[in-house]
């Protein structure tokens, strides 16, 4: 097996953490954006390939990692849209920050600032919705773990003021696979 990857990507460390969980051995390639635009038909990472299989989202590769370790991937319906919530803020933030990169800013388009409300509006519903939260995280709750560690990192968010993201935070880092997948400082 093996997973096609950045070490930054919020996306590939919740995979990477899924294999560490699991104890699965896989090769971890590190991966940049002509690599992946060479490789993958939707051009980004994580990709992984385990022989015939070939899957091009994490998504469908948390699912294919959880169904080998006979695992339930998503619980139930409020799981799943807490992760699809995570993946639309995720989204989101990392379109604005590669954006910025090139040098577009929300400043310059209303629609990129619309993008940036939908953050700060997701965010609040995304504190909401992790009242209480203890460990072992389940599937979405890491899944918000890893995009929180990230945005924070990339200086993208604020959780000021949002006390169950900070306590979310504060619980992935008590689990060991979190703290070894941490981004390269």
């Amino acid at each position: 097996m093996k997973l096609y990857a950045s070490y930054t990507s919020p996306f590939a460390r919740h995979c990477r953490i899924a294999l560490l969980q699991d104890n699965v051995d896989c090769e971890f390639i590190d991966t940049d954006y002509a690599q992946s635009a060479a490789n993958s038909a939707t051009q980004k990472v994580p990709f992984l390939e385990d022989g015939d299989i070939k899957l091009t989202d994490s998504s469908s590769i948390l699912m294919y990692l959880s169904q080998k370790a006979g695992r339930t991937f998503i619980q139930d319906v409020q799981e799943q849209e807490l992760f699809c919530m995570t993946n639309t803020c995720l989204d989101t933030t990392v379109n604005l920050f590669l954006l910025e990169r090139d040098g577009i800013t929300t400043e310059s388009s209303a629609y990129l600032q619309r993008q940036q409300n939908r953050i700060e509006s997701t965010l609040k519903a995304l504190n909401d919705k992790v009242s209480d939260v203890q460990g072992p995280l389940n599937t979405a709750q890491m899944r918000l773990a890893c995009y929180v560690d990230w945005a924070l990192f990339r200086g993208r968010i604020s959780i000021e003021g949002l006390s169950n993201l900070d306590n979310l935070l504060r619980v992935a880092k008590e689990d060991q696979n979190f703290n070894t997948t941490a981004i390269p400082a």
